[in-house]
């Protein structure tokens, strides 16, 4: 696969890298993470000034999308450091679920809100006991005078705390575990009869356990359709999460052969011992691979259902997993005790790896993903 740059995407590409650099340092980024909210507005709103929450909003409504590249280039860059801000939950897969699922006027109302800074939504969709299965959805929405009422719990929503909006998928008719009859519904974060949980998960992201009774919900596009609107937004969820993987794993690599030059034992350097030297290899082939299958994932994303999209999207999920595993735990063993340190970034790094192997599904599950897709005909 050909993968070159415009002159536009390189700026941009650079653009959010000195960005990041200059105002989201590591220090800066623990003092983030140890505030009370855990994310910062301010960030937020630059993200907005430069334009990066209007990647996947529509021309139309003043956006970028698909924006394919630019998107892959932004969140690799969040990922080297470490953006706690709720990026793809908001900016990428709320804001998909919006423009394909929603009405002229909803999209008109909330996508620039969003694209502006001036509002977060986030998607709540799995629930406890589903795994990473989209369509068992037990909560239900029933019609209450002129709108909908909404009952349920919603297990690890992240950057919920943080949103104004929750996306929340609910079931308007059918059995737990059909596609059919899913629909998508608005719900205010402080409306009566949303209560939440919040908690803060392995990496330090805020997130939250979400329980409605009969909680007011504006119906998002066509009621009983939204099945396919978010696997598609999740998709680009996955695509995404493999760039911020990618950016990850590249940073933490970085970190730990810098490590390996200035920390001694017998009066040398141990990134002269050659046994060290071949697990860096190793480590370095991981990224490159990672990094590889983060540009199939991003392109694959973009285009049309198919199969091979499905089987391009799992395996790139399969190998990033891989390499979050692999590399995060040769980083955590060549720093030795300072690898498990708050105090250095590579703890920090190996969380946010770990948390990234698992969100939006784990290897396991998409290596199942993967070998299902693999049944189906090719014209699939």
């Amino acid at each position: 696969m050909q993968f070159s740059l415009t002159p536009e995407q390189q700026q941009l590409g650079d653009l959010v890298q000195r960005f990041l650099h200059e105002q989201y340092d590591f220090q800066t980024r623990r003092k983030i993470l140890d505030s009370p909210a855990g994310w910062s507005r301010q960030v937020w709103s630059k993200l907005a000034e430069l334009g990066l929450l209007a990647l996947q909003v529509p021309e139309e409504e003043g956006g970028m999308a698909p924006a394919v590249v630019e998107t892959l280039l932004s969140v690799t860059a969040m990922g080297q450091a470490m953006l706690l801000e709720p990026y793809v939950s908001s900016a990428i897969v709320a804001t998909t679920l919006i423009r394909e699922l929603g009405s002229a006027q909803q999209r008109k109302e909330m996508l620039s809100a969003m694209a502006s800074g001036e509002r977060i939504a986030v998607l709540a969709h799995l629930e406890g006991g589903a795994r990473f299965d989209l369509q068992r959805v037990v909560t239900s929405a029933r019609r209450s005078g002129s709108g909908w009422a909404l009952k349920g719990r919603k297990s690890v929503v992240l950057h919920a705390p943080a949103a104004d909006v929750l996306l929340v998928s609910a079931r308007t008719s059918g059995d737990p575990n059909e596609q059919a009859g899913i629909s998508l519904f608005a719900v205010a974060r402080e409306a009566n009869g949303v209560a939440l949980v919040p908690y803060r998960t392995l990496d330090g992201v805020c997130a939250a356990e979400v329980s409605l009774s009969h909680a007011p919900g504006a119906l998002v596009g066509e009621e009983g359709a939204a099945f396919g609107g978010i696997a598609l937004a999740l998709e680009y969820g996955v695509a995404a999460i493999c760039a911020e993987a990618a950016g990850a794993l590249q940073a933490i690599l970085d970190t730990t052969v810098e490590y390996t030059k200035t920390r001694t034992q017998f009066g040398v350097p141990i990134a002269t011992f050659q046994v060290l030297q071949h697990r860096m290899v190793d480590m370095l082939i991981h990224v490159e691979q990672a990094r590889s299958m983060s540009y199939l994932a991003a392109m694959r994303a973009a285009e049309p259902p198919s199969r091979e999209r499905r089987l391009a999207l799992a395996a790139a999920k399969v190998v990033v997993g891989n390499a979050c595993r692999f590399v995060g735990q040769q980083a955590v063993q060549l720093h030795g005790g300072m690898g498990v340190s708050d105090e250095t970034a590579v703890s920090h790094l190996f969380r946010r790896l770990t948390a990234l192997e698992i969100e939006l599904g784990d290897t396991e599950h998409h290596l199942e993903q993967f070998i299902a897709a693999s049944a189906l005909p090719e014209s699939t």
